[in-house]
Formats: structure tokens, sequence, C-alpha cells
């Protein structure tokens, strides 16, 4: 097998066009914004097929550089929170604790299903747990660092193989089922959409020539900047005290603190045009870092345990959309902000906060801001669920 690295330059390169190819056929075709299909999921969904058409044809694999992900991630979240108000996130502490506690039992309902096919295909059933929260909710880190534990302690040969492969399918699934479920709902309960086009992320279909001031980009470029070295401040401080977060969990409340501190103490530093060109740098960050992480799927990592991975993976997707459509959408409060919330469900239970944003990002630009979900949904992502993971997977080992 020879193993062929595209550089990292040429490999953001190819990402930007693979970006535009995706902009360009969301433009062109009415059927891919009526259901709320994502750019970014169109480039980098060409690129993982491609790329998978070589590996099986010519027995090469092809592979990118892409280092610079980890700092699109934190640019992104960090503009989450230079556009979060705190009055906002008051506001919402009952539909955080609630989302929260469905996050959480879903953990657990994903890890009965696993356990459950596991068993009747015969195999050992903690190996079903690769198939549930660990690599669904997880995402490949956790997959990656559970992996170990499965194969060394539990016996299971397969274990990593098999998680890297229910994560490659839960993450395409969220990125394709999330925009159709919140459309859905929509037209279904015939919600009443905000319309706001000051969204948290990019701009509206509507308003794609909208002029943009270079200073107010440049100014919410040095804020993004200032929000990072406080957010990497943060990260190794916690680390000194042995918590240890995701990074963009820090440079997300350092641009919280950012906003609501310095915002209110020093009004006259808010420079015209800021909100969207923050608007705009991180719609590009978060778009490139998905057209990235689908251009690193390896599909030909599905061959193993195709059967068992079928099963259990279309019977996941299902109770993804069935718990959301018909548990998570009526406790958020079946409005518009719950059918946003519910677009990203599938990211949070299928995929990765990445891919909960983007598909709530697609909903927005097409119906208008809903920024009580664009607050809650990281929050959970970033702080709690990881958390709920953890004690979850430590108590279904240990069974």
């Amino acid at each position: 097998m020879e193993v062929y690295e595209i550089g990292a330059f040429v490999s953001f390169t190819l990402a930007i066009i693979l970006l535009f190819v995706g902009k360009i056929a969301l433009m062109r075709y009415e059927f891919l914004r009526r259901y709320s299909i994502p750019e970014p999921v169109i480039g980098g969904f060409l690129a993982a097929i491609v790329v998978g058409i070589v590996f099986f044809a010519f027995d090469l694999q092809v592979t990118f550089k892409l280092d610079v992900q980890d700092y699109l991630l934190v640019y992104f979240f960090a503009g989450i929170g230079l556009k979060s108000d705190i009055k906002t996130l008051l506001s919402g502490g009952r539909p955080l604790a609630i989302l929260l506690l469905l996050s959480a039992g879903y953990i657990v309902l994903q890890n009965i299903l696993g356990i459950g096919v596991a068993t009747a295909f015969g195999m050992d059933p903690k190996a079903g747990l690769m198939a549930g929260s660990v690599s669904l909710t997880g995402g490949v880190g956790t997959t990656v660092a559970w992996a170990p534990t499965f194969i060394d302690r539990l016996g299971i040969a397969n274990a990593r193989e098999i998680g890297v492969a229910a994560n490659t399918v839960g993450l395409i699934s969220a990125c394709v089922i999330g925009g159709p479920i919140a459309n859905y709902l929509i037209n279904r309960y015939r919600l009443a959409t905000s319309g706001d086009d000051n969204l948290e992320i990019g701009v509206s279909h509507d308003e794609q020539n909208a002029p943009v001031d270079s200073y107010g980009v440049l100014w919410a470029w040095l804020w993004l900047n200032i929000a990072l070295i406080i957010g990497y401040f943060f990260d190794k401080n916690l680390q000194e005290v042995g918590v240890k977060l995701p990074l963009f969990v820090s440079c997300l409340m350092a641009g919280i603190l950012i906003r609501n501190v310095a915002g209110r103490l020093f009004p006259r530093l808010a420079w015209p045009g800021q909100e969207q060109g923050l608007a705009l740098i991180s719609d590009i960050a978060l778009g490139m870092f998905l057209v990235m992480a689908l251009m690193g799927l390896r599909i030909w990592e599905l061959q193993g345990a195709v059967v068992f991975l079928t099963v259990v993976m279309a019977l996941q997707i299902l109770m993804s959309v069935l718990f959301t459509v018909f548990v998570v959408f009526r406790l958020m409060g079946k409005d518009y902000e719950a059918a946003v919330i519910s677009a990203g469900f599938g990211g949070i239970t299928l995929g990765s906060t990445a891919t909960a944003i983007v598909n709530m990002t697609a909903v927005a630009k097409q119906h208008g801001a809903a920024h009580r979900a664009f607050l809650l949904v990281p929050l959970v992502c970033g702080f709690f669920i990881d958390l709920a993971n953890a004690i979850a997977i430590n108590f279904f080992v240990g069974l």
C-alpha cells in the first residue's frame, strides 16, 4: 500500500476550493437550500468520495496534512463567545438544564442500543459501546483514548476499527439529517421563524451581497486573537490544577468574558460593522474546519464488521431522528429556537460540536437567527456532555 501525503499549504488551498464548491452548489440548487444542507458538507463529501475511489481503484492512500484544523476550531468558538450576551445565558437556565439532561439520558440509550446489537450478533456486548456513546457522542478523540482499554483490558481486538468506523458514519449522518429535521419541524408545525439577519455565524442567503467593512473585519479579528490569548491562558491554568477541557471551551469562555465585561466597561470599543465581520470570520473558520474534517475521513475503514456496523448505525441514526423529533423538540419548547436546537442535536449525538453548529448555521441562514440555540448547544457540547459521557462509559465498562 502506497501512501501519499499532501502538504499543509496545498491541503489548505484544496479546502478553500471545496468550500467554494459547496457555496456555489448551494446557490445553484434550490433543493439544497430547502433542506438546509450545510455548504462545507458538499465539498467535503466530494473529497472523501474521490479519496475513497483512489484507495480502492489504485491501492493508493491519499492523506492530507490538516494541522490548521485546530486553530480554525478555536477561532470559531471564540467568535461564538464574543457574540454571546450573558443576559441570554441567564434567561436560558432552564432550557440549558433540560438540554443537558436530554443529552445525558440519550448517552445511556446509545450504549444500551450498541450493547443490544453486539449481543444479537454474538459479539462481546461491550464492543457495542464503541458503536455507542464512545464514538458517537465522544467523537474520534474519545474513541482513540478508550481503544486501549477495550483492546488490552476487555480483549476486544477490533475495538478501535469499530469505533473509528462508527464515528465516520455518524459524522456523515449528522451532517445530512440536521437541516431536514429542522425544516420538517418548521413546516409541520408552521413555526414562525425569526427573520433576524443578525446571525452568530455568516450571513443569510438573502444578504449574500451585503457590504463588508474592512475595519469592522479587522477589529473583529483583533478581538478574536485577544480571546484566543486569554483562552490559552485559561487552559494552561486549568491544566495546572488538574482540570483538562478541550481548548475551544477555554476560548469560548474567554470570548464570553470579553463580550460581557470589556464590552460593558468600554462600550466605545465596538467598531461599526464588527458584528458582521465577526459572523463572517466565524463562518469561514467553521466551514473550513468541517471541510477538512470530511477530507480526512478514511472511508475504507468501514470495511471491517460491515454487517454489524450497518445494522447498529442504521438503528442509531433512526433513534437519533425519532428522539429529536418527538422528545427534544417538544421539551425544548416546540418553537423556532427548538427546531434549530433539533438541527444541532444530531451533531451532539452522532457527530461533533462543529457538526451541530454547522447544521444550525445552515438553518439560520435560511430562516433567521436563533440566538438562544447558538448559546445553549455549544455550552452543552463543550462543558457538560464530555463529563456525562465519561461517567457513562466508565459505568458500562465496569458492568
